[in-house]
């Protein structure tokens, strides 16, 4: 695939998100994965996609680091089959499950900092994130909650769902996130396995 600099990304990014159309987001090293959704907003750091799964369906909204994207692609078959899977989905009434459109209906992300607005977010009403670094590069999620916030680090209590004994603590600095997911299934699996195994209401 061939890689786009900075410029023709944010352009990309631009064009989408004025035209409503689905893009495909490359920031994994694995070209076989990718995200796939709708433009959002995009700032000096980060851009917002308003993300589907497998199947179609909205499942979250993802913001992805910037400098972490090498490739962004529109128009093309696999997108023409997303779309059609989408209508499907829409005519079944299993589109938007986790009412998100209702949600970013009252959102601004256009005015303030991307990552920044999530955190806080995630934070201050204890919602479940799923968050990459660059240190693993999408070969891990850390799926959790956001037990501290101090500006520049969060401190995530994560679940390991092949080590259920106990919560683990990863710190991160902001500055090392690739990318933050919430509201979308992951957000809803985790906040079962908080309260079903770890008695911790979120």
């Amino acid at each position: 695939m061939l890689e786009m600099n900075e410029t023709e990304i944010r352009e990309a990014l631009l064009i989408s998100q004025q035209q409503g159309t689905l893009v495909e987001v490359y920031n994994f090293a694995d070209n076989d994965t990718f995200n796939v959704g709708f433009v959002l907003a995009t700032d000096q750091t980060f851009t917002l996609i308003l993300t589907l799964d497998w199947d179609a369906k909205l499942n979250g909204i993802t913001a992805i680091r910037l400098s972490s994207i090498h490739a962004v692609r529109s128009q093309t078959d696999y997108l023409t089959t997303v779309s059609f899977k989408s209508q499907v989905a829409q005519e079944h009434n299993y589109f938007d499950l986790w009412g998100l459109q209702a949600y970013l209906a009252n959102q601004d992300y256009q005015n303030h900092p991307i990552l920044l607005t999530l955190v806080k977010d995630a934070y201050d009403h204890h919602l479940p994130v799923v968050i990459g670094t660059n240190k693993y590069k999408g070969r891990d999620d850390f799926e959790g909650v956001i037990a501290d916030f101090e500006g520049i680090k969060i401190n995530l209590h994560y679940y390991n769902e092949h080590d259920l004994s106990s919560l683990w603590e990863y710190e991160i600095l902001l500055a090392k996130i690739d990318y933050l997911r919430m509201r979308g299934s992951q957000a809803a699996t985790t906040a079962k396995v908080f309260q079903d195994v770890f008695h911790q209401t979120v």
